[in-house]
């Protein structure tokens, strides 16, 4: 009776583990026409496992997905990877005057979780223009994107979390009003920055404590033909950190650069500077007297991931260095 009981024992563990073999995947594949694990990306994460120490990767196929996505904080060690930021399309479409909605809950992809990366797709709020509308907002530390599109109006990007850490690398990313914003500390590098209007591009709200908001590496700041008269930004809170690195900027950049939010007080703590700004918006020579020009060895210093990362913890994107503080 006992070897029975053992048998049966064993049998069931088994039966259990080749379910969580099978259940558990490194690979997902989400297709609309039903070819793939899920048709939608909402129903593609209940297939990760929480608080995962391996990676995932979520293959979303051609297709426009109107979805609102939430990736939950204990999802982490994902990659979600579209078919071509042209073809994998994420789009929501609510705004801040949809029943008193405010800002933080109009957006299309909300992201806490931590170590993750976003690859090859656009994210779209296509709100009309009645007001903010979010297509990304973060609140997870260590997100990575790479290849993307961020479309919307005004507050396309929210990078909320105080003390996270965000990279996008030749990313496409327009909007209206103040249309990338937020706390944390974020740095584009080879990104285009399109002004849809005149208006403004950054408006940071860094806290105090932290060292680096906004790097802006090797960007093309571009605008349409309607946006003559733009600012780089304006301090959404009074220690607003924003740079620009070697960026092209064109003619519709505003000769003084910065606004001070209509506040005098925010000049003697906003922390704006540039470094090597080329094109017809790049002569730095006009700009407000508040903002700075760097020097070669803090562009520099301003230009090394792993310094400003590992400032909050020792994080970088997977191949920016090579130093110690990378976790690959």
């Amino acid at each position: 009776m006992r070897i029975k009981l053992l048998a049966l024992i064993a049998t069931i563990c088994s039966t259990f583990a080749a379910y969580g073999a099978d259940n558990w995947k490194h690979d997902i594949f989400v297709a609309q026409d039903g070819s793939g694990d899920y048709t939608t990306i909402t129903e593609a994460l209940e297939g990760v496992r929480a608080y995962m120490d391996y990676t995932v990767t979520i293959h979303i196929a051609p297709g426009v997905y109107k979805e609102k996505v939430v990736i939950p904080s204990w999802l982490k060690n994902v990659v979600f990877e579209g078919s071509g930021a042209e073809n994998t399309i994420i789009t929501w479409n609510d705004h801040a005057n949809i029943n008193k909605m405010g800002t933080f809950r109009t957006y299309t992809v909300r992201v806490d979780g931590d170590n993750l990366t976003f690859r090859n797709l656009t994210i779209e709020n296509n709100a009309p223009r009645l007001g903010q509308a979010v297509a990304l907002h973060t609140e997870g530390d260590c997100l990575k994107f790479e290849n993307c599109r961020l479309l919307g109006d005004q507050d396309t990007l929210f990078t909320g979390g105080e003390h996270t850490r965000l990279y996008f690398n030749n990313c496409y990313i327009e909007g209206t009003t103040d249309f990338i914003f937020g706390p944390a500390t974020a740095y584009f590098k080879d990104c285009t920055i399109h002004s849809k209007v005149n208006s403004y591009i950054t408006a940071a709200s860094t806290p105090k404590d932290v060292a680096v908001g906004y790097v802006f590496d090797s960007c093309r700041l571009t605008a349409a033909p309607e946006a003559n008269s733009v600012y780089l930004g304006r301090p959404w809170r009074p220690y607003a950190h924003t740079v620009f690195i070697d960026c092209e900027m064109g003619g519709h950049i505003r000769s003084e650069g910065w606004h001070n939010w209509n506040n005098a007080d925010n000049e003697q703590t906003a922390r704006y500077g540039e470094y090597g700004s080329k094109g017809p918006g790049g002569n730095m020579t006009g700009r407000v007297a508040w903002a700075k020009t760097l020097d070669e060895a803090t562009a520099a210093e301003l230009r090394s991931l792993c310094k400003i990362f590992s400032l909050q913890s020792k994080w970088c994107p997977s191949g920016c260095c090579k130093t110690e503080c990378c976790k690959k």
